[in-house]
């Protein structure tokens, strides 16, 4: 089930989100973030936050904020994430397609990833099967723990034409 977050959701989710920052593979987070900062950041600095619950257990979650401002406002940005142990499983699905519903509820006309690692093969192929395009990459954007300056890709996604 897929819910709004809560700091209790998040508090059982963050061993799977330090790992995640820690392995520097996915995320451009500062691997020595506090859960508080995490929580900040995750949680309580976007428009909204999401957690995929099953038995009590909190396995993903997402974040869902405007992309930039002003006259940029229309487009979202989203980032997810998934335990481990549950990869393969359809949740990163589940909570992409959950996150394009709401999108278009708040407003949003479009959804576009800013920076999808280029090494993150699974991501990219479930982004690309859901309909997002690669409309960009930038040369050396992250440094991989493991494989040193890798490129990341901008992709898009056109939810809603806008109207004028």
């Amino acid at each position: 089930m897929i819910t709004e977050i809560t700091r209790e959701d998040f508090v059982s989710f963050w061993p799977t989100f330090k790992a995640i920052i820690v392995s520097q593979t996915t995320y451009a987070f500062d691997a020595n973030m506090s859960l508080d900062e995490a929580y900040q950041l995750w949680c309580t600095a976007p428009l909204k936050a999401f957690a995929y619950k099953l038995n009590g257990q909190t396995l993903g979650t997402y974040y869902i904020k405007a992309n930039a401002m002003g006259p940029s406002n229309h487009i979202c940005n989203c980032g997810y994430m998934v335990s481990e142990a549950t990869r393969g499983q359809g949740i990163a699905q589940q909570l992409c397609e959950h996150s394009q519903q709401v999108a278009k509820s708040l407003g949003f006309t479009a959804m576009q990833f800013n920076s999808v690692v280029s090494t993150n093969e699974g991501a990219i192929r479930l982004w690309q099967r859901l309909g997002y395009k690669i409309i960009g990459t930038i040369p050396n954007a992250y440094k991989h723990s493991k494989l040193g300056y890798v490129d990341s890709h901008i992709m898009h996604k056109q939810l809603i034409e806008p109207s004028s």
